[in-house]
């Protein structure tokens, strides 16, 4: 895996993935940024948030399970001192799907916290992660 970050100006970053994508990144004003794009950090915590939801998805998919739509919600708290990193991170997950087994939800979101996901996992080294979900009939 791969990845480039080239500065723009300021503030203002853009991080080109191996994949060929692009993402820009940028501080706050007090930062001299001009909040052009999502923070460094923020960017770690999209990052975990998609990583789980994808493993999710993907194994209720696998079990056959009828979802429609999964949202992580994630909430997150940070040291007061440097390096600032995550204290504490929580998952929210809304999964939508007509006639989901509930048993099958909780065992996606921890299979993905404890096995498959490698952003979580890491992130975990020094933060304190937790999960809960909720089913929403489609």
């Amino acid at each position: 895996m791969q990845a480039r970050i080239k500065w723009v100006q300021d503030a203002t970053f853009l991080g080109e993935a191996g994949s060929g994508h692009a993402v820009v990144m940028d501080g706050p004003p007090e930062h001299g940024g001009r909040n052009l794009g999502a923070r460094p950090m923020e960017m770690l915590l999209l990052g975990m948030g998609g990583c789980t939801a994808f493993d999710v998805v993907h194994i209720l998919k696998k079990s056959r399970q009828p979802v429609t739509d999964c949202v992580a919600e994630l909430e997150a708290e940070r040291a007061n001192k440097d390096p600032k990193v995550f204290t504490s991170i929580h998952v929210h997950f809304i999964v939508t799907g007509s006639g989901l087994d509930e048993k099958r939800v909780a065992r996606a979101v921890s299979l993905s916290a404890d096995k498959y996901c490698s952003a979580s996992i890491m992130l975990g080294k020094t933060a304190t992660i937790t999960h809960d979900y909720e089913i929403r009939e489609a």
